[in-house]
């Protein structure tokens, strides 16, 4: 319980604005800045950052604050969502599977190395959940809903990119030669990027503290003279 209090405690103004602030910046990423690498990957496979903000969050904020942003940029997407939703919960399942633990792991020992390691961590989970979920739920979704059940039409999709591909061996040669290097490539980019940077914008994202380390000397002053006033 005692847990749970200090958890609420740490919701301030300040905790909400910057959280809301990553959260739109996720938002944004998400919708707009994408683009596919077919000459590597299958193109319906688009590179998108959208995780690190919610990662910058976890580390300079909290667990918590990364956990909402990518919740709160996958909720505003789910009205323009193309996939009937399946796409969206795939990206949330990813980008909470790599902000959890690397921001979980990185609280207790607010170290670079822990940071390496939290991100090390985060985006390994978050790559096998990749292959997991597209294999089980999205692939065969897919299948069904834009492609009336068609497999072929997907493996003839792929075999452009894959030689060799065909129905049998479809699902090794889109999930170790597709999805597995993709998701690492992009979640490697994203964990690096928050590596080198999230210090620098940690610093910038207590905005408060540094304001109320300012404000001590005035409010000292201000405390003599009223000491000086009721002597």
């Amino acid at each position: 319980m005692n847990g749970i209090k200090k958890s609420f405690k740490k919701i301030t103004p300040a905790y909400i604005a910057k959280t809301a602030l990553l959260a739109a910046i996720s938002y944004i990423l998400y919708m707009f800045v994408k683009f596919p690498l077919p000459f590597m990957f299958p193109s319906f496979l688009e590179m998108q950052f959208s995780e690190l903000p919610a990662l910058l969050a976890g580390f300079g904020v909290g667990p918590l604050s990364g956990c909402l942003v990518i919740i709160i940029k996958c909720a505003l997407k789910l009205p323009f969502s193309t996939t009937a939703m399946v796409g969206e919960l795939m990206d949330c399942i990813i980008g909470l599977s790599v902000v959890i633990p690397a921001s979980i792991f990185y609280s207790k020992l607010k170290t670079k190395k822990s940071a390496l390691i939290g991100v090390i961590i985060g985006v390994s989970i978050a790559t096998v959940f990749s292959m997991l979920f597209n294999r089980f739920v999205a692939i065969p979704f897919y299948v069904k809903l834009f492609f009336n059940g068609n497999f072929d039409a997907v493996v003839g999709i792929c075999a452009t990119l894959y030689k060799g591909v065909n129905k049998t061996n479809f699902y090794l040669y889109y999930i170790f030669l597709g999805v597995l290097p993709f998701n690492l490539l992009r979640l490697s980019i994203v964990g690096l990027i928050t590596f080198l940077t999230y210090k620098k914008l940690s610093k910038i994202l207590h905005w408060e503290v540094a304001s109320k380390k300012k404000k001590k000397p005035s409010e000292v002053e201000n405390n003599c003279q009223t000491e000086e006033k009721d002597i």
